[in-house]
């Protein structure tokens, strides 16, 4: 059998990685290269479409070059990319404007418009009103409508890149089933746009792209490209996913009852589940399409949830930061050990910069119930202990909604995902077994197997999924601790309530500039 190879380009927040792998998984090579973000105003975070595509061809180019492989014995590539953020382009696919990042929130004064219809949008698109692309799009028309007029086709990164390695026109752009549920402006189950809720806000349907599935190609890539890439011309472009589905796709999580714990910047909770059911009641968690036909996921995250590690370790961690750096978060994982479970009664709450779902600005961090017999360790612990209460939250939820759930086990990536005792912890308030994998990098390996499913390469890419990562430890729950957490996820889920006034009255408060 020839050798085949399949390349996959995540084209994250922080930066962008292409890697090749051969028909079985078997990694090759990989590079990385990070992003340029820009924050002209507190709230705002912008990039810009071209300097992410510059950064695909030259990971891309890398990548080649690193494996020494012939370009002719790749068979098709495909891209995955942030899923919430909204960029536009005019007629000659060139943007018209910066990307909207989904780390900005200017458009916070649309939820005002939105939240009349915030039932039907959430039932009909499968994700309530937050920073995504319908609340984003009105705060264009609204403040910058001679740049609203220009816009051709609001589109997404992977679609930008994709369709400018393929020469696509702006009639040709397109978003992704796995991406469409944060267009706010869609009926998610039936893939296609909801005529009712651009009526309502005034966006034009001409504007909006065509929807298609993960597995479609969408052309192929251009003399142009070839030439800066070192692609070989007419190389196969499938149309990709979003991050978060590309990744559990690669994670193996493809049947009902799986579970993706995404332990990185953001902390993500998604559960694979057999039918499209959106949190109506809660506004918490999103109803999204898989990137397999007929798998759908409840997905939710606390953003910046990792972060807060970093905050942690920057602010209270100087010592141990300058003594060992790479093993700082080790050290604490130590410290926190030693502290029983439940932190001596502290609570952390995790939203510094603000809660995404249901969207509240004002929400910020909180530690509850710590005392002066409370030292570091018992903070960072409440730190990991607080992310676990969140994701209680989250399968709670989606228990009440699907009455058969039953989850198997979670898989986890990121940073996270070689904390020992954080493993524990989440498995034992969650009470599932804590999974680690035989790979780091599993949102690249998703957009591979998207390729290899898109030109034929894999017959069954459900069964490669399963048998290309493999668990390689287990953490099981200890029911003891399972038991002895509840009451503590009742009460973090109270304060998450109870607060929420509370941090809207801190918000108006001025600030003192200083001299």
């Amino acid at each position: 059998m020839s050798k085949a190879y399949l390349l996959g380009i995540d084209l994250g927040t922080m930066g962008t990685k292409a890697a090749l792998y051969d028909r079985a998984g078997e990694l090759l090579a990989e590079a990385y290269e990070e992003s340029i973000l820009r924050y002209p105003k507190p709230g705002w975070v912008e990039q810009e479409f071209d300097e992410i595509y510059s950064s695909a061809v030259n990971c891309i180019k890398a990548v080649l070059e690193k494996s020494g492989a012939e370009s002719g014995r790749i068979e098709g590539i495909t891209f995955s990319s942030q899923m919430s953020g909204i960029g536009m382009i005019n007629d000659k696919w060139e943007p018209v404007a910066h990307y909207d990042s989904w780390l900005d929130t200017r458009c916070e004064d649309s939820f005002n418009l939105m939240e009349p219809v915030c039932d039907t949008l959430t039932a009909s698109s499968g994700c309530p009103p937050t920073y995504a692309h319908a609340a984003k799009i009105i705060w264009w028309k609204n403040n910058h409508p001679e740049v609203y007029e220009r816009v051709a086709k609001f589109v997404i990164p992977l679609t930008y890149v994709a369709g400018k390695m393929a020469g696509l026109t702006a009639d040709e752009a397109y978003i992704d089933e796995t991406c469409l549920h944060f267009s706010g402006l869609s009926e998610t189950a039936s893939l296609k746009w909801s005529d009712d809720l651009l009526e309502r806000f005034g966006i034009s349907k001409a504007k909006t792209p065509r929807i298609i599935t993960s597995t479609e190609i969408i052309g192929r890539v251009n003399a142009e490209a070839a030439r800066l890439t070192g692609l070989k011309e007419g190389t196969p472009i499938a149309a990709g996913a979003g991050d978060q589905a590309a990744a559990a796709f690669g994670a193996g999580v493809v049947n009902p009852g799986d579970v993706f714990d995404n332990a990185g910047t953001a902390s993500v909770l998604s559960i694979c589940v057999n039918e499209f059911k959106p949190d109506l009641k809660n506004r918490v968690v999103m109803a999204t399409r898989g990137v397999i036909p007929g798998t759908y996921y409840a997905l939710s995250f606390i953003n910046g949830g990792g972060m807060n590690l970093r905050w942690f370790r920057d602010t209270f961690g100087l010592k141990e930061k300058e003594k060992d750096k790479e093993k700082v978060y080790q050290i604490f994982d130590e410290m926190a050990a030693q502290v029983p479970a439940g932190s001596g009664g502290a609570i952390f709450i995790p939203h510094l910069q603000g809660r995404v779902l249901p969207p509240d600005p004002a929400l910020r961090g909180l530690w509850v119930g710590f005392t002066w017999a409370h030292n570091r360790a018992h903070l960072f612990r409440s730190i990991l202990e607080g992310i676990a209460y969140e994701y209680a939250y989250y399968l709670q939820i989606e228990q009440d909604l699907h009455r058969d759930l039953e989850c198997s086990e979670v898989r986890v990536i990121g940073g996270g995902a070689s904390s020992d005792i954080w493993n524990q912890i989440k498995s034992d308030i969650l009470n599932i077994p804590y999974c680690r994998i035989n790979r780091s990098e599993v949102g690249t390996w998703g957009c591979a197997m998207i390729a290899g499913a898109a030109v034929g390469l894999l017959d069954d890419p459900v069964s490669v999924a399963k048998q290309s990562t493999r668990v390689v430890s287990r953490t099981k729950p200890r029911e003891k601790y399972t038991e002895f957490y509840r009451p503590y996820v009742d009460i973090y889920s109270r304060i998450l309530e109870q607060y929420s006034t509370v941090f809207s009255g801190l918000s108006s408060l001025p600030l003192d500039e200083g001299q």
